[in-house]
């Protein structure tokens, strides 16, 4: 990876001998393997061993998750906030396994959209709750840099399953929730 960033840098008129380039390229090699780290977590593993027995049955909503991830397009940074509720139906997963299965998949390079179902449906399958719903709300680099040059858009996308999905209620419940300020501001 580092031969590929110098190569980069000369290809964009840059020496990458400078001073202030000379590191770069280890640099920029760890940061990549830290943007991409979610490829090498094991699923199973993170949330497995924080299933538990609940007679629970009301919405549980982890809100306001910071996400940071790379648009597999350009290899742009996007990031926002990411909101996750299920229903439970007799299991509960450690809520500390939500924000760390929103950085799972963001430490990969993603699409926003896919990002969003990938949550979603891991949660339905290792958890097997009665409903899950994922928004998240993001702005992209690619859109605020170059192309349409948006600096103020942002993206929100949702993948609602189960009652979230089928119950107007619990979907209305949820988008309620996401949209009452938190506990900071």
């Amino acid at each position: 990876m580092k031969k590929a960033v110098e190569d980069i840098l000369r290809k964009i008129g840059e020496d990458p001998e400078r001073q202030g380039l000379v590191d770069t390229p280890a640099r920029v090699e760890k940061a990549f393997e830290f943007f991409t780290s979610g490829y090498d977590t094991n699923i199973e593993e993170l949330i497995g061993s924080a299933l538990f027995d609940q007679n629970y049955n009301e919405m549980v909503l982890v809100k306001d998750i910071d996400i940071y991830s790379l648009c597999e397009h350009h290899l742009l940074p996007f990031f926002g906030k990411c909101h996750v509720a299920y229903i439970p139906d007799g299991k509960v997963v450690g809520l500390s396994k939500i924000p760390r299965l929103v950085d799972v998949f963001s430490r990969r390079l993603q699409i926003q959209e896919r990002l969003t179902t990938e949550i979603a449906d891991t949660i339905n399958k290792h958890v097997k709750p009665l409903g899950v719903a994922v928004v998240i709300e993001a702005k992209h680099l690619c859109m605020a840099m170059r192309g349409v040059e948006r600096a103020n858009s942002f993206a929100t996308t949702s993948s609602m399953t189960g009652v979230f999905q089928s119950d107007t209620k619990t979907r209305a419940e949820f988008l309620q929730l996401i949209n009452k300020p938190s506990i900071n501001g």
